[in-house]
């Protein structure tokens, strides 16, 4: 059973539970991204439950959505927190989190970033290479502690997926050959400050079928069977996330808790605690960036909707070329237009939608463009000068401001003349 969507129409007007987006936009400006914290809470116990009986952590993806209200409301049901960088690490202990629920993915972590992480004491590394685990023994061996370290293998699956988020076969900078596994794993336990917990992969991003996950699962279960028949003590499986979803009118979104359930299936009886790194799966659909038309223009060729949200304030569209749907806060009787909605920034790149069938929106109406709860603020910019939007918690029928929106102040701290 999908979680249901927490963006509905009421008397005509989008709500966010029980909250009326333009309420939101009056008092709280456009462009700003509104989050619904039912949304995130559901889509996390989807997988969280749906993985049953098996000793498991579900490690929230912080680069999906690294708002310090979103990290803390996942701390509070339990989550634990895969990273990617010593400022995400920070993020999540400012937010409440335990540094022992952290795991540290990346293929370039620094010293430094590798000290601090050891000086927090988090759950483990998932090494990308030899080479890293050289480091982080050495790091250890420095402040006398004992770094927990898994594998992370390539399986060599291709994911159905953008080419900029796949990252699950050898052309890719990630992980290490599985073939080379058992010959790492018996030169890494020699060192005396590594403690080899077990394996991890990420095949890639934005599944919308779950199967090459699972193919990659097998392979995985494949390779602990193989490392400790070598001898070797694999205890823990971290299977990455990358379960995607619907952008598209006609796509369909994966069943969270079906498929953590066919996880657990595959998993039972392996004597492994199973990690799973989940990140746009539980946040995207439910966040909506909220922005106002500023103009109609039109052309001898082309209809615009200029609104006041731009690539910097969502880029993915300019990036990717993704798709997100783009609702009416306030439905009309009026026709539907073909038009380009675009932003202010000086860009022809600029834009949320081209050659799009939307409402006849004029301006000063509102709209809310969809699924942007991952990797959407998390990549806002200030280019152009602009200021970076507010972000917004919607709590059943209230809301507050949980990032506010940036000054011009902002804009130069930290220059000088």
């Amino acid at each position: 059973m999908s979680p249901v969507n927490p963006f509905q129409y009421r008397d005509g007007v989008l709500h966010c539970e029980q909250v009326d987006l333009s309420e939101i936009a009056q008092r709280a400006g456009t462009p700003c991204y509104v989050y619904s914290r039912a949304g995130i809470l559901e889509r996390f116990r989807a997988y969280d439950e749906g993985l049953g009986e098996i000793p498991h952590l579900v490690c929230y993806a912080v680069k999906a959505n690294s708002n310090l209200a979103v990290l803390a409301l996942l701390a509070q049901a339990g989550a634990g927190f895969d990273i990617v960088s010593g400022g995400e690490l920070y993020r999540v202990l400012q937010a409440g989190a335990l540094a022992s629920r952290v795991v540290f993915s990346g293929v370039g972590k620094t010293a430094e970033e590798i000290e601090y992480a050891l000086a927090e004491g988090i759950h483990s590394f998932n090494a990308e290479s030899e080479e890293e685990i050289r480091l982080i023994d050495a790091l250890a061996a420095r402040r006398g502690v004992n770094a927990r370290v898994a594998l992370r293998i390539n399986p060599d699956i291709p994911a159905e997926t953008h080419p900029y988020v796949a990252t699950g076969t050898r052309e890719h900078k990630f992980g290490m050959d599985a073939a080379q596994a058992p010959a790492i794993w018996q030169r890494a336990q020699r060192l005396r400050n590594i403690s080899l917990e077990g394996l991890s992969c990420h095949i890639g991003s934005q599944l919308l079928d779950p199967a090459p996950i699972l193919a990659a699962a097998d392979v995985m279960l494949e390779l602990v069977r193989c490392l400790r028949q070598a001898g070797y003590a694999v205890r823990t499986l971290d299977l990455g996330g990358g379960l995607g979803v619907a952008y598209r009118p006609g796509e369909r979104t994966p069943d969270i808790a079906r498929f953590a359930a066919q996880l657990a299936r595959k998993v039972a009886g392996a004597d492994l605690f199973l990690i799973l790194e989940p990140g746009r799966s539980i946040v995207a659909e439910a966040g909506v960036l909220l922005t106002r038309v500023l103009y109609r223009k039109r052309t001898d060729s082309k209809e615009f909707v200029v609104a006041d949200a731009a690539m910097n304030d969502l880029i993915r569209p300019a990036l990717y070329q993704s798709h997100h749907e783009i609702w009416p806060v306030r439905l009309s009787t009026r026709p539907e237009i073909l038009a380009d909605v675009v932003g202010p920034v000086c860009e022809t790149g600029d834009y949320l939608a081209r050659d799009r069938r939307l409402a006849n929106v004029l301006p000063g109406d509102l709209l809310a463009v969809a699924t942007a709860g991952a990797y959407a603020f998390v990549a806002a910019s200030n280019y152009n000068s602009r200021l970076r939007p507010p972000e917004v918690l919607v709590e059943g029928d209230r809301w507050r401001i949980v990032r506010a929106r940036e000054s011009y102040q902002d804009l130069i701290r930290g220059e000088t003349v």
